[in-house]
C-alpha cells in the first residue's frame, strides 16, 4: 500500500482526498495547503492521517512515495519537479503544465528517476466516453464528419489562467482519445470581458488529417452549465449531455442521403428519422478509476492510461491555440513528430 500526499485541497482537492482515503491501494493521506481554514474542514471531514501548510513536509517524510497536486496551474511545474526530484511519483491535476517546455522537462525528469508521471485527464475514464470510444470503434455512426462541444457556465472565473486553459483541456482529451488522432491545425478566438488579459469566452476550431472537423465552445459566462457534445456521422448522429443523470448517451438515427443526378431535375435529399437509443453505462466514479490507475501503476511498474505524454499533447494544442486567439484566429499548424496516437499514449 502507498502513503499519498495531497498537494491543493481547495475545489477538487476534497475530491481527489475522499477518492484516496477510500482506495484499496492507499494506505495514508497527508494533506497540504497554504489555507489553514481549508485544513481543518478536510480534517474533519476525512480521515487524513496529517495535515500541513508545508510542501516540503511532504518533501521530507520518507513514507509518502506518490504526490496528488491540485493547484493553480502557474504552481504545476515547480512543485512537480520538486517532488520528481525527491523521488516521489507525480499525479498532476490538468491542464499538465503551462508550456510544452515544463512538460517535456518533467517527463525527462521521470524517466530518468524510472518514476510513474500522471496528468488528470477525468473524463478518459469516464463511463460515458468510454461507450462513445466503443460505437466510433464499432462504424455504428459511419464515417465521422465533425464534432461539436459546448462547455460553458457562469464561472469560475480563474485568476491565473484564460478559460481556454480551464475548460478546453477537457474536450480536448477526449477529443483525441475517440478519434485516435490529433490536430493537423487549430485556431481560437475569445474576448476578455471580466479580467483584462484573461478571455472568459473563447471559440476553438480543430482540422484532422482525416477530413473531420471539431469546434469547442468554452465560456465562463454563460447563464446556464452546458457540457454537451455533439458527434455526426455518415451513418448517424449522436449525443453526449454530462449533465443528465440517466441518459448521458443517446443515438440518433438520423441523417441526410444524397443522390448524385443525372440531371438537373433528378437532384434531390433525402432525410432519415429513426429511432433514438440510450445505450447503458456501466456505473462507477470516474476519479474512483482514475485514482485506482495512478496507485495501480506504481504499486506494479505498469503504465497509467492518462500518462505525462498525453498531456504534453494538450498542452501544445493549447499554446498554439492560445497563440491564434493572441493573433486574431489565425491558423495555426500542428506537427506531431515522434508523439505517439492517442490510443497508444492510452494504453
Amino acid at each position: 500500500m502507498i502513503d499519498v500526499g495531497v498537494i491543493g485541497c481547495g475545489y477538487w482537492g476534497p475530491n481527489l482526498v475522499r477518492n484516496l482515503v477510500e482506495n484499496r491501494h492507499c494506505r495514508s493521506v497527508m494533506a497540504c495547503d497554504l489555507d489553514h481554514a481549508r485544513l481543518d474542514y478536510i480534517q474533519k471531514r476525512y480521515p487524513v492521517d496529517a495535515i500541513t501548510s508545508d510542501f516540503q513536509d511532504i518533501l521530507d517524510n520518507q513514507s509518502i512515495k506518490a504526490v496528488v497536486i491540485a493547484t493553480p496551474l502557474s504552481t504545476h511545474y515547480p512543485l512537480a519537479k520538486r517532488a520528481l526530484e525527491a523521488g516521489k511519483h507525480v499525479f498532476v491535476e490538468k491542464p499538465f503544465a503551462h508550456t510544452s517546455a515544463q512538460a517535456t522537462e518533467l517527463m525527462r525528469i521521470a524517466e530518468e528517476k524510472s518514476l510513474v508521471l500522471m496528468v488528470g485527464h477525468t473524463f478518459i475514464y469516464s463511463p460515458a466516453v468510454n461507450k462513445i470510444r466503443e460505437i466510433l470503434d464499432s462504424g455504428e455512426l459511419g464515417d465521422i464528419f465533425y464534432i461539436s462541444s459546448s462547455r460553458v457556465n457562469l464561472g469560475l472565473h480563474q485568476k491565473d489562467v484564460s478559460v481556454l486553459w480551464d475548460l478546453a483541456p477537457h474536450d480536448l482529451s477526449m477529443i483525441f482519445y475517440w478519434l485516435d488522432e490529433f490536430p493537423k491545425q487549430v485556431s481560437a478566438v475569445g474576448r476578455d470581458y471580466v479580467q483584462p488579459g484573461l478571455p472568459d469566452v473563447a471559440f476553438m476550431d480543430l482540422s484532422f488529417g482525416s477530413g473531420v472537423l471539431a469546434h469547442v465552445e468554452v465560456s465562463w459566462l454563460s447563464p446556464s452549465k452546458l457540457r454537451n457534445t455533439t458527434i455526426v456521422g455518415s451513418k448517424k448522429m449522436l449525443v453526449y449531455d454530462d449533465t443528465e443523470h440517466l441518459e448521458k448517451v443517446k443515438i440518433f438515427d438520423k441523417g441526410v442521403n444524397y443522390k448524385d443526378p443525372e440531371t438537373f431535375g433528378e437532384y434531390q435529399l433525402s432525410y432519415r428519422a429513426g429511432d433514438i437509443v440510450s445505450p447503458k453505462l456501466d456505473s462507477y466514479e470516474p476519479l474512483q478509476s482514475e485514482m485506482d490507475d495512478y496507485l495501480s501503476a506504481i504499486l506494479t511498474g505498469g503504465r497509467p492510461r492518462t500518462h505525462a505524454e498525453s498531456g504534453l499533447t494538450v498542452v501544445k494544442v493549447l499554446e498554439e491555440a492560445e497563440r491564434s486567439l493572441i493573433d486574431g484566429g489565425q491558423p495555426m499548424k500542428l506537427s506531431w513528430d515522434h508523439v505517439a496516437s492517442p490510443r497508444q499514449l492510452t494504453v
